[in-house]
């Protein structure tokens, strides 16, 4: 598995001292304010563990099963592929994703809960692509800004495998090129 992997691009440690400073700044802004966390599987699964951790408050966690990508691009559709949605109706939400590309996932997904009667929605990611954006701007909390390369680790795959590895990691072209 680490030989598919062209470079490191942040290693374990940095990711979890950075978690602290974003736990901090969610903490803050939601102090004594009910909070539902909602994780958009499964990419957020391992970040968000590590995050909510760190969060000396009280939420409830929810997880929503979406997808937008095949392969290593995005299809520009987001399929909601669970039936029900987590009930949000006058609750502050916190929607948690492993990484900001188009923005067209959190946007949706925003749009969907605010539909169903969110009080406040703020958007969390680990990673925000360094790429234009049409309408969907920046995630409220963001770990580290990175290129537009295609990476894994830490919860992000591609093609269900390499979520397992402890850093975020440049994957090899060569491995997902014909």
């Amino acid at each position: 598995m680490h030989k598919d992997i062209d470079r490191v691009l942040i290693d374990e440690d940095i990711i979890l001292k950075r978690l602290d400073h974003i736990a901090e700044k969610i903490r803050a802004d939601f102090e004594g304010k009910p909070l539902v966390a909602i994780v958009l599987l499964k990419g957020a699964m391992v970040f968000t563990a590590d995050l909510l951790r760190r969060l000396p408050i009280h939420l409830e966690i929810e997880c929503l099963n979406v997808a937008s990508y095949k392969g290593t691009s995005s299809t520009g559709i987001v399929s909601f592929l669970d039936k029900k949605l987590p009930d949000v109706a006058n609750k502050n939400v916190l929607i948690i994703d492993d990484i900001l590309d188009t923005g067209r996932t959190l946007e949706a997904v925003a749009e969907k809960l605010s539909d169903n009667g969110a009080s406040m929605i703020k958007t969390c990611v680990l990673l925000t692509k360094d790429i234009p954006r049409e309408d969907f701007k920046e995630a409220n909390y963001s770990g580290f800004d990175i290129a537009n390369e295609f990476v894994v680790g830490y919860g992000l795959d591609y093609n269900g495998r390499y979520r397992n590895l402890p850093f975020i990691g440049v994957l090899k072209q060569s491995v997902y090129q014909d």
